[in-house]
């Protein structure tokens, strides 16, 4: 799940959240846009935990294998380079056993 918040960052951060956790959203995400932040939760044991940035700013996904986030470069409107994060995930040796998993899980062996 994703939010884009302007105004409502604290609906956002408070009430939607509790219905995220209800019904299990794994991760969730809020781009508040006038504070200049960026928040990645993921779902542990009933309980929204905040990814955090490695030592480039980058978030990586826990769900998504390969779906990595340059906070920077989103926050500086640089998406050139969200791009290239993204593209360089999706490259990664965990993004490939995820799309092989999820081709195994469709075509199952008779």
């Amino acid at each position: 799940m994703a939010e884009i918040a302007a105004s409502s960052a604290s609906i956002d951060l408070r009430d939607k959240k509790r219905v995220y956790r209800r019904n299990g959203v794994k991760e969730y995400i809020v781009w508040q846009v006038m504070e200049k932040r960026f928040d990645w939760f993921f779902l542990q044991d009933g309980e929204y935990i905040s990814l955090t940035t490695d030592e480039s700013g980058i978030i990586c996904s826990t769900v998504f294998p390969g779906l990595w986030l340059s906070v920077p470069a989103l926050l500086a409107g640089d998406m050139l380079q969200v791009m290239a994060i993204l593209q360089t995930g999706m490259a990664s040796s965990k993004y490939q056993q995820f799309l092989d998993d999820l081709n195994d899980s469709r075509n199952p062996v008779s």
